[in-house]
Formats: C-alpha cells, sequence, structure tokens
C-alpha cells in the first residue's frame, strides 16, 4: 500500500533507546557503479544504496550494455548487493544522428553528471535527459570541460537534455594492465594526457564526473572555484579511486551520514538528562553527553562523508547546543541561560558553513536553529539554491509558516530562537525537506507533509524507521494527514 500524499507526525512525549541502520552512501554507491562499470574485471559492492536515484544510475548502466546483478541486503531492506561486470574501460557503443542511445536520469544530479562524462569513453551518440527539475539544474561547467577535452555536446541551453558526441578513439593510452592508482594517474594518462579546467562553484560533481571517468580516458582534470582544494565531495571521490578494486574484487558501502543526521537530531531532542555530565570548559560548565539513547549503527569514520560531522558541528555552536539543553533541564534552565551569557560576553559562534563544515546536513541543523538559545547563522548556502530544489527559500518558506523567525541575505540564513506550531509542510519533491521537516514533527505537535513518498530519492524506509518500534526504529506514531488514522509500518514505505 503506497504512502497516503499527507501524513502526521505525533511528537515524541518521552526518551527512546534505539540502534537505527541507515542506507548505503548514495554519494559513495553512485561512484562506486561507474567505478565499477570502468573495471577490468567483476566488482561487488556490498551495502549499497537501493533508492531512486541509485536505481537510476543501474538502469543505465543497463542500458548501455553493462550486465549488472542485484541482490538483497539481509541486514538492511533499502541495501542491495550490487555486482558489476566491468568491461576494461571500454563503454559500449551508443546510437546514431537518427536514434541516439537515450539514458533518462531522472532528478539524480549524479547519474546525470557521471554519466555524461562516462559516456564520452565510448563511441556514437548518447542523449541524456531526465525530469523538469533536472533539465533546470546546471551542467554548463561540466559540458564546458567535456568540450575542452574534444568532445561534442549539444544542448541548447547547457542543460539537460544533451545530446553527446562520443569518440573512443580520441581516448589516450592510459588503460595499462597495471593496477597502480597513484595520485597522477587519476588525472592524467602516461603520455599525452587531453587537459581541462572544471570550475566547481555550483556543483563539486563536475569535477568528481570527470575524475571518476581520468583514468580511462586520460585526461588532466585541474579544479577550481571556491575551497577547490579542500572540497570534501571532491576529495571522496579521489580516496574512493585510490581504494578501488580496479581489476576486480569487492567493496564495501558504508552507511549514509546525510542520512544519519535526522536519527543524530533526534537524539538531540530526547536524550535523558541523566546522561549528561558536567566539565568545565572556558570557566562555565558545559553538558556533554555521556550516552546517547538514539545512535546510528555503524556511524561512518572514514572521513569520506562531510556530514560525519554533524553531531561536532552541532556541538561547536554553542548558541544550538545550549538552547537545547535548557529545554532538557527543566527547572535547571534559567542557571543554564546564566552560564551561557557569561560565556558569550568571550565568545560568539561561528556561522554553519555548506562549504566548510556540513554538505546535505545543513538542512538538518536549519530545522534545530528555532530552539537555540540565540540566532544562528547558517551561510555559503548558495549550493543549496540549485538542487532537488531551491531548498534555501524552502526552508525559509516552510519554517516561517511554522513561526519560525528566518531571515534570507544573499547566500545565508539566519535562524532566530522561535516558538513554533503545527503546519503542512510543502516538500517541493524534495526528499530532503521531507525528512528535515519529520524530525521537527517529532518536537512540534501538528506538522503534516505533503507528498512523503519523494523520500524514495535516497530513503525508501525513511518512515518505517521512525515507526518501527524500538529498538530497531523510534516507535513513532504516523497518522494519515486527511482521516487521522494510524497507519502501520508496513504502509509507510516509499515506492
Amino acid at each position: 500500500m503506497s504512502l497516503p500524499d499527507l501524513i502526521e507526525i505525533v511528537p515524541l512525549t518521552a526518551p527512546v533507546r534505539a540502534e537505527i541502520t541507515v542506507p548505503g552512501s548514495k554519494s559513495i554507491t553512485n561512484r562506486a557503479l561507474v567505478l565499477a562499470a570502468l573495471a577490468e574485471g567483476e566488482v561487488t559492492l556490498k551495502g549499497a544504496l537501493w533508492s531512486e536515484d541509485t536505481q537510476v544510475m543501474v538502469e543505465c548502466l543497463q542500458e548501455l550494455g553493462f550486465m549488472v546483478n542485484v541482490a538483497d541486503d539481509p541486514d538492511e531492506a533499502c541495501n542491495r548487493t550490487i555486482t558489476v561486470y566491468g568491461k576494461g574501460g571500454e563503454v559500449p557503443r551508443g546510437g546514431t544522428e537518427a536514434q541516439p542511445l537515450e539514458l533518462f536520469v531522472g532528478n539524480a544530479g549524479t547519474a546525470a553528471r557521471f554519466l555524461a562524462a562516462m559516456v564520452c569513453l565510448g563511441s556514437g551518440l548518447y542523449r541524456l535527459h531526465g525530469v523538469p527539475r533536472m533539465h533546470e539544474r546546471p551542467q554548463k561547467a561540466l559540458f564546458d570541460a567535456l568540450r575542452q577535452l574534444g568532445y561534442r555536446v549539444e544542448t541548447p541551453n547547457d542543460r539537460l537534455p544533451a545530446m553527446i558526441h562520443a569518440c573512443s578513439s580520441r581516448r589516450e593510452s592510459a588503460q595499462t594492465s597495471s593496477s597502480d592508482s597513484s595520485q597522477s594517474r587519476l588525472t592524467s594518462a602516461a603520455t599525452g594526457g587531453r587537459r581541462c579546467r572544471v570550475s566547481i562553484a555550483e556543483s563539486s560533481q563536475f569535477a568528481s564526473a570527470l575524475l571518476l571517468s581520468a583514468r580511462t580516458g586520460g585526461w588532466e582534470v585541474e579544479i577550481e572555484g571556491e575551497n577547490a582544494d579542500e572540497s570534501p565531495y571532491v576529495e571522496m571521490t579521489k580516496e574512493l579511486i585510490k581504494v578501488f578494486p580496479h581489476r576486480g574484487g569487492e567493496f564495501q558501502i558504508e552507511p549514509d551520514a546525510s542520512s544519519g543526521s535526522y536519527f543524530v537530531a533526534v537524539d538531540t531532542f530526547v536524550h535523558n538528562p541523566e546522561f549528561l555530565e558536567h566539565s568545565e570548559q572556558f570557566g562555565v560548565k558545559v553538558p556533554t553527553r555521556l550516552a546517547n539513547p538514539v545512535k546510528v549503527a555503524h556511524w561512518p569514520d572514514s572521513g569520506w562523508q562531510v556530514d560525519e560531522n554533524f553531531r561536532i558541528a552541532l556541538a561547536n555552536n554553542w548558541s544550538l547546543v545550549m538552547g537545547l539543553e535548557y529545554e532538557s533541564q527543566g527547572s535547571r534552565a534559567e542557571e543554564l541561560k546564566r552560564n551561557h551569557r557569561k560565556f558569550l560576553v568571550d565568545r560568539n559562534d561561528k556561522p554553519i558553513s555548506r562549504i566548510r563544515d556540513l554538505g546535505d546536513s545543513i538542512m538538518t541543523a536549519v530545522i534545530l536553529a528555532p530552539f537555540a538559545a540565540d540566532p544562528v547563522v547558517f551561510t555559503d548556502l548558495g549550493r543549496l539554491r540549485v538542487q532537488e530544489c531551491e531548498r534555501v527559500v524552502a526552508l525559509r518558506t516552510e519554517l516561517t509558516k511554522c513561526g519560525a523567525k528566518v531571515i534570507e541575505e544573499g547566500d545565508t540564513l539566519t535562524v532566530y530562537p522561535s516558538q513554533l506550531h503545527g503546519a503542512e509542510i510543502e516538500t517541493y519533491n524534495d526528499h530532503r525537506m521531507a525528512m528535515c521537516f519529520a524530525v521537527l514533527g517529532l518536537k512540534v505537535p501538528g506538522i503534516k507533509i505533503k507528498n512523503p513518498a519523494c523520500v524514495k530519492k535516497t530513503f525508501p524506509n525513511f518512515f518505517q524507521k521512525l515507526a518501527t518500534p524500538p529498538p530497531r526504529g523510534l516507535g513513532v506514531e504516523i497518522r494519515d494527514g486527511h482521516t487521522g488514522r494510524r497507519l502501520e509500518v508496513g504502509e509507510l514505505f516509499a515506492d
């Protein structure tokens, strides 16, 4: 049975002890699928995310002519074990002028960008297209880089749909039998590699797309744009290429930290005061967590995912942490507030940056911010504007609808301490909007989520995780938003 088009989240009224498994990383899964297709042998990806975005990538690889087998994962319903039979860097031929090979990428930015570069290694014509929102998302920097490499990309506005004319004869002889994965071989051929320059000002996926195929194509990729040397998603790509079994083998996909951030946020809401101790820092007493009633199983610690830092980013923003502690401490709130004010004489919270501090989990932090002790500033949000929806405007609009004071200035949001109330939340067909505001509904009565099934993009069983009884879930009551009927766990899968 499908999810209703409107659901209501009933707030938690008591602490919960749970250990939640979250599906595999979308970012790692789709990168690994491309590398596996270009590998010299059979590669098995374990713990791979199975959601709309990764299914799109698998279907495109199969449409290209790669053999891909998919098997269930016994530990997580939204993971799969995926075996890809690599062709040693060969990409099957595309179509003709009269009948190009069609690749539908949905609204998956990773599939749209990674495949655009990968099909250049083939021959013939490939036409990439997606849903209307994907046709609005930027592609120009990537297409310009591919043109610098000598490939022909036809598009009326440097967005999708696009026709890519591949030419395998133009590839340099970068493919060798060596399994050397040094940094120099990641970006250029042994001799005569072609060069391109790509800006990541709008999306780091442009650089990642080129790097994933550079080993095979013999491309040397120069990256420019803000934070080009430290872009966390570009670093993820480079590190993945270094350790990937390019000659065949197994590769384990780690859990998705962005998806895990929702449950870290829940833990922040519902933790027990008896699990707090006080330590002397900066001359005031600071609450420090001893144990976490809500845990995310196998929290990633590779350093590949910027959202691994979610809990640290919260802890580093004193106003946010202390604001949440006020509520948990009850009668001790005034004492904590006085200590906090004293502390702020000597220290100002730094803004939380989408570039420096967090990836998509910054949206979860924004949802927590109305409960802070003081205004919380979120900055460098420009990339949120060109993702699944215009997320800066969406966050401001929907939080304001709930009673929050939110000021948008340039690519910065300032969220003020606010008394919130329920509202019907427009999700803009954006999975992260749905999940963020569902978390808010665990604290604020009356939150209803429109089009909740949009979570299928990355986390199809998200609402099942909320509703499943502890310790595998949170035991949350979720109702049909129209009738008020409590929904069973089996009715909460997004498909």
